[in-house]
């Protein structure tokens, strides 16, 4: 086992530089970048008010140099040649786009992902900020389907073509038929002062008074905030996971091994845990990478807005609109280092929960 994971953090080493330099050379040839949208600001394009906020932390000495009297900006009237090279400069685009990718590389090897060029913070800074949005629902939802999708789905298999399994189908396949948008729209109207009940808050992920509580009127004022967004969010995402486990569950029970242990006199619980659940949950864990991506990078921009939560969604959503490239390519950097990660965690889970499943024999 040694000896394939070592190949395989190997193989990441090239395919990380790949999908990085890919992505890299496509965003950075794409038209609209944060040079064109700096100077569109400048030339009486768009909302000015709403730009001077943004490009706020671009650095007060060249915005000074772009301002005339009055607050008024100069570059309404069409900036110069030098006021565009300089804001190239500022920006780093002043530099040829091999020569910006390899000291993009260099500095994110040591996790230096630099500041927000529009935002005037840290790329770090900003990600740690939404984090704690996107950890709440990511964490929570995941748990919370696995927790009732995966014995739900087992039950359903013990008990195929029952009652009890056509009502169940019903329930959870009309459930992923509802968007999460509009059930968030309905849980915010009956339940959060919309036109029914006041019983949830609507805004952020804490109140106010947040840090005056104690550790458990904390506890109770997160999980307060967070009922219904999380609800929101894990609506849709039974019925895939549920099916899932009944199908592999069900195909499993009819093998011939299973006949075999009844025969000898096993029990169903010991047929069943020791023998069918290993190999059914074999192709659920391999879905677990995915599914602890979606954790930090799953967060949904809709949910975000309906709930007032600034999340990463919303961070990730917005930094793309204004090409705000230093917090992009961060993303995508983290994004596909731990994919790939996970990817031999995978792996190794495999053959530590079936044995009998050996990568290192396979040449």
């Amino acid at each position: 086992m040694t000896a394939y994971i070592l190949r395989r953090l190997l193989l990441v080493v090239p395919t990380f530089f790949a999908i990085i330099a890919l992505n890299f050379f496509i965003i950075q040839l794409a038209p609209g970048g944060p040079v064109d949208q700096y100077i569109a600001a400048h030339s009486g394009i768009g909302d000015e008010n709403v730009m001077q906020q943004r490009l706020s932390g671009a650095g007060s000495d060249g915005l000074d140099q772009a301002q005339g009297e009055g607050g008024n900006y100069r570059g309404a009237g069409g900036l110069t040649d030098e006021e565009i090279a300089e804001i190239e400069k500022r920006f780093g685009f002043d530099k040829p786009i091999s020569e910006r990718f390899w000291e993009m590389l260099g500095n994110y090897a040591t996790f230096d992902f630099g500041e927000s060029l529009f935002r005037g913070k840290a790329v770090v800074d900003l990600i740690i900020e939404r984090l704690p949005v996107s950890i709440s629902l990511g964490l929570w939802s995941t748990l919370i389907i696995y927790l009732i999708s995966i014995p739900l789905g087992i039950r359903k298999a013990i008990k195929h073509s029952s009652n009890f399994d056509i009502w169940t189908t019903t329930v959870v396949l009309a459930a992923s038929a509802i968007p999460a948008f509009l059930f968030a729209v309905l849980l915010v109207i009956l339940f959060a002062g919309g036109s029914f009940l006041d019983w949830f808050p609507l805004r952020g992920l804490t109140s106010n008074n947040w840090e005056e509580l104690s550790l458990w009127g904390k506890i109770v004022d997160y999980f307060w905030h967070m009922t219904l967004p999380i609800i929101a969010t894990v609506i849709g995402g039974f019925a895939g996971l549920t099916m899932l486990t009944k199908n592999l569950f069900l195909d499993e029970i009819n093998r011939q091994y299973v006949m075999t242990a009844r025969a000898k006199g096993l029990t169903e619980n010991s047929i069943l845990y020791k023998h069918v659940f290993r190999n059914a949950m074999l192709v659920i864990v391999a879905g677990l990478p995915a599914s602890l991506i979606g954790v930090f990078f799953g967060s949904s921009l809709i949910i975000e807005i309906i709930f007032s939560l600034d999340g990463l969604g919303l961070l990730f959503y917005e930094t793309t609109v204004q090409r705000d490239y230093p917090v992009i390519f961060a993303t995508l950097y983290v994004f596909t280092l731990v994919g790939l990660l996970l990817n031999i965690i995978s792996d190794v889970m495999y053959m530590v929960i079936d044995p009998r499943i050996d990568f290192e024999a396979q040449k």
